[in-house]
């Protein structure tokens, strides 16, 4: 086992192990000579109980270990893939992502499952990893009997954009062309990843969607009638939120999904919670989405990750998505008028002088600002939250240098009320305060990561409460 550091300091390991003896002995059974390249096209089942998928590919040519061919590729690396499929001679032609947390007891019958479905076929596994358990343990001994898995465990404090960052991540590992994405609880049955492939291929698809909303499909996995519910609810929400970008998909929800990783811009994502699939769809601009009916089964052990919390981040999700950033800016400002024109009118009422009432409202209305700021304006958040509040507080703060002088004028010379003047006065700052605003405490750190071609920072740094 080696270990390598990428650009975000996440610990890349890759699990290497000698060829099983299980390959070799299928070689001896099958007459199949080291080297030789047979004619039979590859086929796994569609899914438990279906009629197996005919990929029309040649078989994957298999090597021995005591004699390796002229191409032979490093222990732990999948052999020669189809040229159909596979940019990169002696490499996967599917990638299989697989977020985790606390799934041990999943690990081995999933990749059972998938070798069972996949196994004939060149691809490789990869566990983005965000256990607190002994998940990465068991995925780590698994590559003794699994020699095309790989890990990716994200510790603590670097787990950005929560699952739908741990998908990213793992998009940005895979060296296939296309890659599918599977929770690791069984739920997603991996025998479909077969279907989706084949159907990637026969329509030429950037994006195939396991539905469990088609005809043929089933969402009968669900736990409860309330997880029924609040699945038909978000994504019926998101198809009214995006009835353009969303026309014909039946399941936005779905978990289980393939993408053509060339048709993706990874930068232009800003994953949230466990929802990738809407992110893909919204912000990949014209891709070509085909759909394949799946039944989503019952988890095999452990606990759902599904929580209140993550609805909230849904509904967040959504906002950002359909909402633009200033927009969202403005509606957070506007509700801070409340703050800032009651307590300056109250205060002033009170006997305080205006200008004295003017600065003490502006200060809770900044704070007010400022949550509402960091939960539903900005996505990209540089620096911890104190520097963050001390710059917001810091810039809002010079903003009076502007609007005092604004106030003292529409009051003494306008002859306004108090009132009148302070709600013109923030109006007036409200575009400069903005363009500040955004360029100095939340996204100057995110531009210079852009433009070195690094990981954009994003909101989430734990799935807490998944």
């Amino acid at each position: 086992m080696s270990g390598v550091t990428d650009q975000s300091g996440v610990e890349w390991k890759q699990l290497e192990t000698a060829v099983p003896e299980a390959l070799r002995e299928a070689d001896a059974a099958t007459g199949t000579v080291a080297g030789e390249k047979p004619d039979a096209a590859v086929s796994v089942p569609a899914a438990p109980g279906g009629v197996p998928v005919e990929l029309g590919l040649p078989r994957p040519r298999r090597y021995s270990a005591e004699r390796p061919g002229p191409d032979a590729v490093p222990a732990g690396r999948m052999l020669e893939t189809p040229a159909s499929l596979s940019a990169d001679p002696g490499g996967p032609a599917v990638t299989i992502v697989v977020p985790t947390r606390n799934e041990a007891a999943n690990v081995l019958p999933l990749l059972e499952r998938i070798d069972a479905g996949l196994g004939g076929y060149p691809l490789e596994v990869i566990f983005v990893d965000d256990s607190t358990d002994d998940t990465p343990a068991v995925v780590e001994n698994a590559c003794r009997r699994f020699p095309f898995v790989q890990l990716l465990h994200r510790p603590a404090g670097q787990r950005p954009g929560g699952l739908g960052g741990a998908v990213v991540a793992g998009f940005r590992q895979a060296r296939a062309p296309y890659a599918v994405v599977m929770d690791g609880d069984l739920q997603h049955p991996p025998e479909t990843a077969a279907a989706l492939l084949a159907e990637a291929t026969a329509t030429n698809a950037d994006v195939v969607i396991g539905s469990r909303y088609q005809a043929e499909g089933s969402a009968s996995g669900l736990a409860s009638g309330t997880r029924r519910f609040v699945s038909l609810a978000t994504n019926g929400m998101s198809r009214l939120a995006f009835p353009r970008r969303l026309r014909g998909v039946t399941d936005v929800m779905s978990g289980l999904f393939l993408v053509r990783l060339e048709a993706l811009d990874l930068d232009a994502l800003r994953p949230s919670g466990y929802k990738i699939l809407l992110e893909l769809l919204v912000r990949g601009g014209r891709l070509r989405v085909q759909e394949v009916p799946y039944t989503f089964e019952a988890r095999y052990a452990g606990e759902s990750n599904a929580s209140a919390r993550e609805g909230l981040r849904f509904l967040r999700q959504i906002l950002w998505l359909r909402v633009p950033r200033p927009a969202r800016f403005a509606l957070v400002g506007a509700s801070g008028l409340v703050p800032n024109v009651v307590g300056t009118q109250l205060l002033a009422s009170l006997g305080m002088h205006y200008i004295a009432a003017a600065v003490i409202a502006t200060q809770v209305a900044n704070v007010w600002n400022f949550v509402g700021c960091e939960a539903i304006v900005w996505d990209e958040r540089p620096r911890s939250r104190t520097r963050r509040f001390l710059s917001f507080m810091s810039v809002n703060a010079l903003d009076l240098v502007i609007r005092i002088p604004l106030l003292a004028l529409f009051v003494r010379a306008g002859g306004m009320s108090v009132g009148v003047a302070t709600f013109l006065t923030l109006a007036t700052v409200l575009v400069l305060r903005y363009l500040v605003i955004d360029s100095v405490v939340y996204a100057a750190k995110s531009r210079r990561a852009a433009g070195a071609g690094l990981p954009v920072p994003n909101p989430q740094t734990e799935w807490e409460g998944i």
